[in-house]
């Protein structure tokens, strides 16, 4: 069965607590390839922006209305999942929100299922995720792979943790809701996949790959976060510096100085 996916690239408010991947950028920048990467990084920007009309023309005020009219409700879906549930959520809720007819979220996103994969797509194919995979594929030792990955996996909570919670919620019960976590997943476990093999290039760890996948996935999978920041009420920069210890330890990578 098809599950309908696309790329897309727009993302939830921008978190307000510190991080440390843009000195992580600055550190990759600095000291290898310094040219290269950033001109992968900055070729980001264009490379998945949608709804943006060819360079060939002007936006005419239709295209405009038509992307404004698709953020808002795809944006009234996303408040809505996150507050009532998916299944409590009705596309007239949606709809009042967002401000048009019933039937206008049914053309532009096809209903509820259509508004969660979109959800999902933006998720698990942020474009900001690509940065990081640039990022580890530039690390010059364990250590700097696993702050990139403890990084990349704290900023993504923030942004689309509302999102992630819907569909870990909803894909017991809906099979559309299934087929999509299971694409986020593996996008995601391809990503620490990424992290493992380049922990091993640098020879830094003595596991096999899949082994420090799974080590990966155990500190800073899908429950670590939600774990310790949403139940137990952790800061998201105090999650994050304790998982980056714990798989320290448990790779017995050594800290840098």
């Amino acid at each position: 069965m098809s599950s309908g996916f696309r790329r897309t690239s727009r993302a939830g408010p921008k978190p307000g607590g510190a991080s440390i991947s843009e000195a992580l950028v600055g550190d990759a920048v600095r000291k290898r390839g310094s040219r290269s990467l950033r001109g992968r990084l900055r070729s980001l920007d264009s490379l998945y922006d949608l709804g943006v009309p060819p360079k060939s023309r002007r936006p005419s005020r239709r295209d405009e209305y038509a992307a404004a009219t698709r953020a808002a409700i795809i944006d009234a879906a996303r408040r809505l999942f996150a507050e009532r549930g998916y299944f409590a959520t009705r596309v007239d809720d949606v709809a009042d929100l967002a401000r048009v007819a019933p039937a206008t979220v049914y053309a532009v996103t096809h209903g509820k299922q259509g508004l969660l994969r979109t959800l999902i797509e933006q998720w698990s194919a942020w474009p900001r995720l690509e940065e990081y995979y640039a990022l580890v594929e530039a690390a010059a030792d364990a250590d700097e792979v696993l702050r990139i990955t403890a990084a990349g996996t704290r900023e993504t909570r923030e942004q689309w943790g509302d999102v992630i919670r819907v569909v870990l919620a909803t894909a017991p019960h809906d099979q559309d809701a299934a087929a999509g976590l299971g694409v986020a997943t593996e996008r995601y476990r391809e990503a620490l996949r990424r992290a493992a093999e380049r922990l091993v290039a640098v020879r830094g760890i003595e596991l096999e790959r899949d082994r420090i996948v799974d080590v990966l996935w155990f500190y800073f999978g899908y429950a670590s976060y939600f774990t310790l920041h949403d139940d137990n009420g952790w800061s998201y920069a105090e999650a994050e510096r304790w998982l980056l210890e714990q798989a320290r330890s448990a790779l017995g990578v050594t800290p840098r100085s």
